[in-house]
């Protein structure tokens, strides 16, 4: 089946939900520029894809699904930092899920076979 949107993109759908899962699990937080700046790097790998897809170019996209890939790393920078941060406070309630470490990882990944598959 051919990509009719970016809705049929997996890396798109599970960008979202970590997204969700980020901003859900940080919502609550004190620490307000870490909690922002976390939500911020999380919504911008959906966003990124989507801007991309919807600019009618590939050149456009893959531009966009490279910048939604750098997102993707400074989320995973900044889930390090706040392991640290709340291991060094001795904060649990700041702490940050491996699953959403092993998350960014593989989004980045799929980012970088969809990269691949178009600039081919």
């Amino acid at each position: 089946m051919a990509l009719q949107t970016f809705e049929d993109l997996e890396v798109w759908k599970r960008g979202c939900r970590l997204a969700v899962d980020v901003c859900s699990h940080v919502g609550g937080w004190r620490n307000f520029a870490l909690r922002d700046q976390l939500q911020r790097s999380a919504i911008s790998i959906p966003s990124n894809i989507a801007e991309g897809a919807e600019r009618d170019s590939e050149g456009d996209f893959v531009r966009f699904l490279r910048i939604s890939k750098g997102s993707c790393g400074e989320l995973r920078t900044q889930f390090y930092i706040t392991q640290r941060v709340a291991k060094h406070a001795g904060d649990s309630d700041q702490s940050i899920p491996d699953s959403f470490i092993d998350e960014t990882r593989e989004i980045s990944a799929m980012l970088q076979g969809l990269i691949n598959s178009i600039a081919a």
